[in-house]
C-alpha cells in the first residue's frame, strides 16, 4: 500500500479522501493543519504529501517551501489541493514547490494517477554509521 499523508482542515474532506483513496489501495494519515509539516513528514515518511492550500495557521504554500528547504523532507512529492482554480494559483502553488496541483471538487481518478506517478519508495533515514 502507498503511504499518502494528507494535509487538510476540513474534517468530511479528509474523511472523504480518505475513503475515495482507501479504496483504491492507498494508505492514507491526515492532518487538520500543517503547523509540524515538518516533523510530521520527517516521522512519517509518506511517499506522497497532498497539500491544501488554504490550511489554518500555515498555509499550504509555506507548508510546502518549509517541506523543500528541509534536507530530509525536500525529496517528498507534494500535491496541492485547493477549491482555487485559476492559473495563477496553479503557478503559485508550482512556485512553492508543489509537485503536482489538483482541484476541488477533485477528480479522484486523475488524482490516483498522480498519486501512482509520484509515489517512489525511499530508503529509510540512517541512524546511525552503515555496518559492512
Amino acid at each position: 500500500m502507498v503511504a499518502i499523508l494528507l494535509f487538510e482542515d476540513d474534517p468530511s474532506i479528509r474523511r472523504m479522501i480518505g475513503r475515495w483513496l482507501g479504496r483504491r489501495g492507498f494508505h492514507v494519515v491526515s492532518r487538520p493543519d500543517a503547523r509540524r509539516v515538518v516533523e510530521d513528514v520527517e516521522e512519517l515518511r509518506p511517499l506522497v504529501v497532498l497539500m491544501d492550500l488554504d490550511l489554518p495557521t500555515v498555509d499550504g504554500f509555506e507548508a510546502t517551501r518549509r517541506l523543500k528547504a528541509c534536507e530530509s523532507t525536500a525529496d517528498i512529492p507534494v500535491v496541492a489541493l485547493t477549491a482555487h482554480a485559476m492559473r495563477t494559483d496553479r503557478e503559485q502553488a508550482l512556485t512553492a514547490g508543489c509537485d503536482g496541483f489538483e482541484t476541488k471538487p477533485i477528480d479522484i481518478d486523475r488524482l490516483c494517477d498522480t498519486l501512482r506517478s509520484l509515489a517512489r519508495p525511499r530508503p529509510p533515514i540512517a541512524s546511525g554509521p552503515a555496518i559492512d
